[in-house]
């Protein structure tokens, strides 16, 4: 797979989609570390800003995790504890504020499931560790 330069989609679109289905194939399992961004310019021909744009869009949609003097790695996916959504429930997606983030320790990109009961309890959980099931 290459980047064509000439697509209407942007060329760090490009990259990311390729980087993904490098993971989807099993050639970046996860816990591995994503290739340098270097590595990656010069392996597909781009420049590093949009290399790190790529990397920045992986990030954002939870499927690679980065660190600060440690590079990027592909995320594992977590287990996921099944939480049962009682009869009048809702079950709401959104991204969580930053203390929640703190809080639940979560990446970026990850969001969160608000579950709200008929009584007007809330609970929030992350969305990447939850599975909802129904009785």
């Amino acid at each position: 797979m290459t980047i064509n330069p000439r697509s209407h989609t942007p060329v760090y679109v490009q990259l990311a989609e390729l980087v993904r289905a490098r993971i989807e194939a099993g050639d970046l399992p996860p816990g591995s570390p994503l290739p340098s961004e270097s590595h990656l310019g010069q392996e597909y021909g781009i420049g590093r800003d949009a290399v790190r744009m790529a990397i920045a869009l992986l990030r954002s949609e939870g499927v690679v995790s980065t660190s600060k003097g440690h590079g990027s790695w592909i995320r594992e996916q977590p287990e996921r504890a099944k939480v049962e959504l009682k009869p009048g429930s809702t079950a709401t997606v959104r991204m969580p504020s930053s203390r929640e983030r703190r809080e639940m320790d979560l990446d970026e990109g990850v969001p969160v499931i608000e579950i709200r009961s008929p009584g007007g309890d809330v609970k929030v959980l992350p969305g990447d560790q939850t599975e909802l099931v129904r009785p």
